[in-house]
């Protein structure tokens, strides 16, 4: 994601099935919550040194709850 644009993250907490790969990939940037496991999200808009560890985690979510864009 290098458009110029800021990346900008949606998670999806119904979708999340709390497996903690994101948490293990860019614990900058999510966290599991305490009560149910799934996803908490941190930085919606991640700096850009980031970027490639939140894709990465996108991409290893085994439910697909993470979403990217770009923030406009």
């Amino acid at each position: 994601m290098t458009s110029g644009a800021p990346m900008e993250l949606r998670v999806d907490r119904e979708r999340c099935i709390g497996a903690g790969m994101c948490v293990m990939t860019a614990p900058d940037v999510f966290d599991q919550d305490d009560e149910d496991g799934r996803v908490v999200l941190l930085a919606r808009t991640p700096a850009s040194h980031l970027e490639r560890a939140v894709g990465e985690a996108a991409d290893m979510c085994p439910s697909g709850a993470i979403v990217l864009g770009s923030g406009h």
